[in-house]
């Protein structure tokens, strides 16, 4: 496998990406959330790209204009479409023989996908989509619903309750937060929606039990037939062995079509 670094242009500002080698005919775009760098939280999207090389398919990482060894102004996931259309057109530059070309991202990546239409990709793997207008929003209601169930389910819970290790007034003030009437869908939700409906080609949404950020997504999205998949016990960034092992099948899976 060979991985190489290329450089290339968004309105004016010099990008860096790094291309995973492989002689297939489908590659991968992964765009990074928030204001990560191109290796993915602790390395995880440099692993990730070099076992999806190994197995034929090409990858390209870049950092958006303002992170990493990028220039530019970090505008946020919001202002990243030319970022994206920019890399989209580099990849295919780098690797002439490409056909498809599959993006995938991971929270906010994921949502900026969504708001640039698909941003001319050929299918989009969406993981854990970002629907909160504010950062640091607290859980929606239904969320707090649906986590609560959960621990009334869980003998261990239960007894941690019983015998005084779990805060009963923190406890009272979740339930009542839980008692409130859901929030209306947020107009991120709304933008989003609009994007994703102008895309003609395959999306695939991808939710990590665990995860907060993929349990608001559950919540409020409804676009009917969605193709959503949920990799149990799994966290945000899929650290876990297994979550590890799912998530990369679920990019074979779209990327062999």
């Amino acid at each position: 496998m060979t991985r190489r670094h290329v450089t290339f242009d968004c309105e004016g500002a010099q990008l860096v990406g790094t291309i995973d080698e492989g002689d297939g005919p489908a590659g991968l775009l992964l765009v990074t959330g928030g204001n990560e760098l191109r290796s993915g939280a602790w390395g995880g999207q440099s692993e990730f790209a070099a076992r999806l090389a190994a197995s034929g398919f090409p990858v390209f990482r870049f950092d958006r204009r303002g992170t990493g060894d990028s220039e530019g102004r970090n505008a946020g996931f919001r202002a990243s479409a030319p970022d994206i259309a920019a890399a989209l057109g580099a990849f295919r530059a780098q690797c002439p023989v490409l056909g498809r070309v599959v993006a995938m991202g991971n929270c906010d990546a994921a949502s900026a996908l969504m708001l640039a239409g698909g941003a001319g990709l050929d299918a989009l793997i969406l993981s854990n989509p970002w629907t909160f207008d504010e950062d640091g929003e607290a859980p929606a209601p239904q969320d707090v619903r649906r986590h609560y169930r959960g621990r009334l389910a869980d003998a261990a819970a239960i007894k941690r309750l019983l015998t005084g290790k779990v805060s009963l007034g923190g406890l009272v003030r979740s339930l009542f937060a839980a008692a409130r009437p859901a929030s209306p869908p947020s107009s991120l939700v709304g933008e989003m929606n609009a994007g994703i409906a102008r895309f003609p080609a395959p999306v695939v949404y991808l939710v990590a039990e665990r995860d907060r950020t993929g349990q608001a997504f559950l919540s409020a999205w409804t676009e009917p037939g969605a193709d959503i998949r949920l990799c149990p016990g799994a966290t945000h960034s899929y650290v876990e062995p297994h979550a590890r092992d799912w998530l990369f099948e679920q990019a074979l899976r779209v990327l062999r079509g």
